[in-house]
């Protein structure tokens, strides 16, 4: 969970997919922090992608880094506890511009039932469960 969370982490932008009915959709994210031993990610309960996981709650993550790649999937369940909105904001502070953990719009999401792989073009694949 350490790796990925690093690796997220230092991809700078990684890219979620979910699904809005028969249509993929991904965008794409920068902010992931760990809570309680879990692997969480942050957005607004107003946009397309809440909904989207909240219907379908399964996403895959993907994002480079030095010439590697990951692909993490799983499902994600929101988190509505204010605890979990503060751990996000204090991984990373410069989100406080655009949320407050007591607005109504942040909202988090941490991973379930989640697997993830390091790729390469020279080396094997690492492989996690998270």
């Amino acid at each position: 969970m350490k790796e990925i969370l690093e690796y997220l982490k230092n991809c700078g932008t990684f890219y979620v997919a979910t699904c809005d009915g028969d249509q993929p959709r991904v965008r794409p994210f920068g902010a992931v922090c760990e809570f309680e031993g879990r692997l969480y990610i942050i957005t607004n309960n107003k946009k397309d992608v809440y909904k989207q996981l909240k219907a379908d709650p399964k996403v895959e993550i993907s994002g480079m880094n030095n010439g590697t790649w990951i692909r993490l999937s799983g499902e994600l369940e929101e988190d509505d506890r204010r605890e979990a909105r503060v751990a996000m904001l204090e991984a990373y502070p410069e989100l406080g511009g655009m949320y407050n953990v007591d607005d109504g719009v942040m909202t988090v999401f941490a991973f379930k039932n989640g697997k993830a792989d390091i790729c390469s073009f020279t080396d094997a694949p690492k492989s996690y469960t998270i």
